[in-house]
């Protein structure tokens, strides 16, 4: 048995403050007491932890590294990145992917989020050939996940053309997957992987509707199991759209909508070229977005139409991508001024029930990421649930000061690093004070970075 005691405690009604949590051995939650029974934990304010719905870990390696432009260059987008892109992925072996995959989650982890959507498609050798073990890559990255403690939903993706009635470019060889029977075992050998590790789940992962055929799509979508969510790319290029219109006869989103069931399963990426009818046909369906606003704002991707999308009661999660950013304190922020700049309004999130923006971003991004990870659970701590959170130094002059009232928005909208005390995994204290227990985690990143010779 464990105990923590929490100078406050948000739940979804809000926070309670001066909380003592218990939890057994394999941090469940047992009791939670509105009140400080014990002098032997912590006393800071603990939150959830974040759901982080949209990863891909081997893109890591190259953070910061996509920003030196020939003068002469006459256009730097997202096309080119990707160029840059794929020349990484063709060299990283698996254990480098394991430990790129390590050292990005402790980072995950020292900023708060305690789960992560792993959007993987590095699957075959550097020659495009399948390894002996089908996951083995996958499996890298679920032992990654372990290693630092953060919970990992492995999505594995499918992705079979170069584009739009195009065969696969000669530098994607490691993501393909030729036929949907191919992808089945691939999902087939992933899950059994899974089954190895701690915390580890699959869910269906398509790449785009230009990197898989609309009749595979469509066998998907009906192949998949019931209440197992599926991640796919759509609408974050103009230029994918067009060819998408010219290809298919409609956009993205209006011609999943047209062809599949979607509903609160699916998880759609970045969508941030929407027309009204397409932002209707995602919130009614029950279907969320994944919004990556660091990554989208880095590659000059757009702004996805939050204000029109959540008066239809549409839903959303965030993402960090190609983790330019790792901080979920900054994707909320980097959404919500996106929107304030457009609209030039700052009741981005209120809603009729509520204004206080700071709670329902953190209510928002905690419940429809965790059903991007295959989670259904509405309260945010529970009694029989893990005990999962960031924890917040009780003791920071802003913390310190603000009411409950203004507690969450303080947090989300005044909050950085320097207020984390550390984040709790299963009733474990997975970072505490700003430090992960695995000292060799950093070295082994830095040896393959060496390796790689991409920084």
């Amino acid at each position: 048995m464990n105990e923590f005691a929490f100078k406050g405690m948000l739940q979804k009604e809000g926070w309670i403050d001066n909380v003592t949590v218990k939890t057994d051995d394999a941090g469940i939650i047992v009791s939670i007491d509105s009140e400080i029974k014990s002098k032997s934990t912590h006393s800071g304010f603990a939150i959830p932890g974040f759901q982080n719905a949209h990863s891909h870990a081997f893109q890591y390696a190259m953070a910061g590294l996509a920003e030196l432009h020939s003068v002469n260059e006459a256009q730097n987008d997202f096309w080119s990145w990707r160029k840059t892109m794929y020349q990484l992925a063709l060299h990283i072996t698996p254990e480098q992917m394991e430990h790129i995959a390590t050292m990005l989650y402790k980072e995950m982890l020292r900023n708060g989020y305690t789960q992560v959507a792993e959007f993987h498609y590095l699957h075959h050798n550097p020659n495009g050939k399948p390894y002996t073990q089908l996951a083995e890559m996958s499996e890298r990255i679920m032992a990654g996940a372990q290693n630092a403690g953060i919970k990992i939903t492995l999505i594995p993706i499918f992705y079979q053309k170069g584009g739009f009635g195009k065969e696969a470019e000669k530098d994607q060889r490691r993501f393909i997957s030729n036929s949907i029977d191919d992808y089945s075992k691939l999902f087939e050998a992933c899950e059994i992987s899974a089954a190895k590790y701690n915390d580890a789940s699959v869910g269906y992962g398509i790449h785009s509707m230009r990197a898989v055929t609309s009749e595979n799509i469509i066998r998907l979508s009906k192949l998949k199991k019931e209440s197992t969510p599926l991640h796919i790319h759509v609408s974050e290029q103009l230029k994918e759209i067009e060819e998408c219109e010219s290809f298919l006869g409609k956009r993205p989103v209006e011609w999943l909508s047209s062809n599949i069931e979607l509903n609160e399963d699916y998880h759609l990426v970045h969508a941030t070229h929407l027309i009204e009818k397409e932002i209707e046909q995602i919130a009614n369906s029950g279907a969320s977005v994944v919004l990556c606003p660091s990554t989208e704002g880095n590659l000059g991707d757009g702004l996805f139409p939050l204000g029109k999308f959540l008066r239809k009661k549409g839903k959303w999660s965030i993402g960090t991508d190609s983790h330019i950013g790792i901080n979920p304190l900054e994707e909320i922020r980097i959404l919500d001024y996106g929107q304030r700049l457009i609209t030039h309004s700052r009741n981005t999130f209120g809603n009729q029930n509520s204004a206080d923006n700071g709670q329902i971003a953190i209510e928002s991004a905690l419940l429809n990421g965790r059903k991007a990870m295959g989670i259904d659970q509405e309260s945010f701590f529970e009694i029989g649930k893990p005990l999962d959170a960031l924890v917040l130094s009780s003791t920071h002059p802003l913390l310190q000061s603000a009411s409950s009232k203004n507690r969450s928005n303080t947090i989300i909208y005044a909050g950085d690093s320097s207020m984390f005390n550390g984040t709790i995994v299963n009733g474990k204290w997975v970072i505490e004070n700003g430090d992960h227990k695995d000292t060799t985690i950093d070295f082994n990143f830095i040896k393959t970075m060496k390796e790689l010779r991409v920084r």
